[in-house]
């Protein structure tokens, strides 16, 4: 059997782990073949495909990133996109594919599983909301260094008396913003699922610097003001139609600063969260998907992915995936309710 792998949208730490896991399994254990599609869905569209073999994955473990590239092309969107794939997959002998990928790849999949395509999915992005899956690989490493970050920066912002808002990625749900927080201590967290307050807002940082004590405010970037709207770079959107995020960090210092007059900073942690080597937790569960990714193929369970459920990996429908969006419970927010202002 001959396998095509590939991996689309955002890098994210533990993709070549699964990669590795995926060509060692199907080598050693069944002597498959692989076939690696370069750049997510742009490789099957535009056949550009590389030789996947055991000393091909040797030493990828620890890197971050993916070898085999990534790009967030929609074939769905191009004329004949779905035909192109599968004409591409079958001038390579493929029999059946591994998509490692979040909301949007995953969703291509199950539309290519519908066309006739036998693919197998394995869930990936750093943000942890997809449903379906208790946990996706990168999202620790991406908590990780969040948290570090945030640690740094209370020794700044204790230093000059100073507000400082860390912005971090989350367009749709705080998972990363809720674990780094609490983890870092911060003092405010802000989600995507939750409108704020801001004078609410205000008034906790008000209180912060009433015990001599610099707060730090934790935002993700897709939340939102309970008055206003998203804050987006511009209008322009890619090629599944998200709208480009930036700057709800900068607006929430501004507006800190002027309703309080206490000098307030922002640090926008961006694709640092993306960037480096993938701690344990996230290698060891790669691994674990890229294996379970490879039985699925031998067993014939197309149409599926791979997903954590507690410590067992299962099998869920890749619809599963896009469902719906697995976003943060009001109560588990206010849990920590009892660490902020």
């Amino acid at each position: 059997m001959r396998i095509g792998v590939l991996t689309g949208g955002g890098d994210c730490p533990g993709l070549n782990a699964v990669i590795r896991a995926i060509v060692r399994r199907g080598v050693q254990s069944h002597g498959y073949e692989f076939v690696g599609f370069r750049d997510g869905w742009r490789g099957p569209l535009e056949n550009l495909a590389v030789r996947l073999d055991v000393p091909a994955v040797r030493g990828i473990l620890p890197r971050g990133g993916t070898v085999l590239g990534s790009s967030r092309t929609n074939p769905l969107r191009v004329d004949g996109g779905v035909r192109r794939v599968r004409e591409n997959l079958d001038r390579h002998g493929v029999d059946a594919l591994i998509a490692i990928g979040g909301e949007d790849t995953l969703g291509v999949a199950a539309e290519l599983g519908r066309a006739g395509v036998r693919v197998v999915g394995v869930p990936k992005t750093i943000d942890n909301d997809l449903d379906g899956t208790d946990y996706t690989f990168g999202f620790d490493t991406a908590v990780n260094i969040c948290t570090e970050a945030i640690d740094r920066l209370h020794t700044t912002a204790e230093s000059h008396r100073r507000v400082l808002v860390v912005e971090v990625m989350g367009r749709h749900t705080g998972w990363i913003a809720l674990h780094a927080g609490v983890a870092g201590g911060a003092n405010v967290i802000l989600v995507p699922e939750h409108p704020f307050d801001l004078d609410r807002v205000c008034g906790w940082v008000e209180n912060r610097f009433k015990i001599n004590y610099a707060p730090i405010v934790v935002v993700a970037e897709g939340a939102v003001p309970a008055d206003g709207g998203m804050v987006t770079k511009d209008d322009s959107r890619d090629a599944f139609g998200h709208v480009r995020l930036s700057g709800i960090g900068e607006w929430l210092a501004g507006e800190i600063e002027r309703r309080t007059g206490k000098e307030a900073r922002t640090t926008v942690l961006g694709h640092i969260q993306r960037g480096g080597t993938p701690t344990a937790a996230d290698r060891w569960l790669a691994t674990r998907f890229g294996l379970h990714a490879v039985d699925a193929v031998r067993d014939g369970a197309f149409g599926t992915m791979v997903a954590l459920r507690g410590t067992d990996i299962v099998r869920a429908p890749l619809e599963a995936a896009t469902a719906r969006v697995k976003t943060v419970d009001l109560a588990l927010y206010e849990e920590f309710g009892v660490f902020f202002g």
